[in-house]
């Protein structure tokens, strides 16, 4: 165990509470204008997977615990989960829906993600930060709207819902941002 400062601690981090183990779903450093600042974390309890929120001044110290962390390469999805394989000893893993969570629309088979493993059971995975998605379909451009002026809802091959520039049509491979979603640019392939 490391104990690190309450506003150094980011999504996927596991921390020690009362000798159980939460790994982080969402931080944030709140700074108030009088007052001290504080960090409001999301975890989730390992054990069972009850949600909890907890806030620490920022410079608290916080338990952090040290987890096993490795590139695995996507193999497929079935009823027990999504599965892993590790590159280099190609020992497979399952990580169960709930760890996944919303990632899952990023998933792709042969895609290489982080994994954090706690005594051999996969408590956080990290997606990579830019994918390429295929567009199934979109609005069609209003006439008079230029490119620069606005984007328009698409649906991608992985059931994904994000903002396109007019110019992007059905078909056209793209390049997103996992961290929010966002366009980033033209696939090059």
């Amino acid at each position: 165990m490391v104990k690190v400062i309450a506003s150094s601690l980011r999504k996927g981090n596991v921390v020690d509470m009362d000798g159980r183990l939460y790994v982080i779903l969402s931080a944030q450093n709140i700074h108030p204008g009088k007052g001290t600042p504080v960090t409001q974390v999301d975890m989730r309890r390992i054990s069972d997977g009850t949600k909890v929120s907890e806030r620490w001044r920022t410079t608290e110290q916080v338990e952090k615990a040290t987890v096993d962390e490795r590139e695995y390469d996507f193999l497929y999805e079935d009823g027990e989960g999504f599965h892993f394989m590790e590159p280099e000893t190609y020992e497979q893993i399952a990580v169960s829906p709930d760890v996944i969570g919303d990632g899952k629309v990023y998933l792709q088979e042969g895609m290489r993600c982080w994994l954090k493993t706690f005594e051999g059971a996969c408590i956080a995975i990290e997606f990579p930060q830019k994918i390429t998605v295929e567009i199934t379909e979109t609005e069609p451009v209003v006439k008079g709207q230029t490119a620069s002026s606005s984007y328009k809802p698409a649906m991608t091959d992985s059931g994904l819902r994000v903002m396109v520039p007019p110019h992007i049509g059905p078909g056209t491979r793209i390049i997103i941002n996992t961290e929010d979603n966002t366009y980033v640019s033209r696939a090059q392939d």
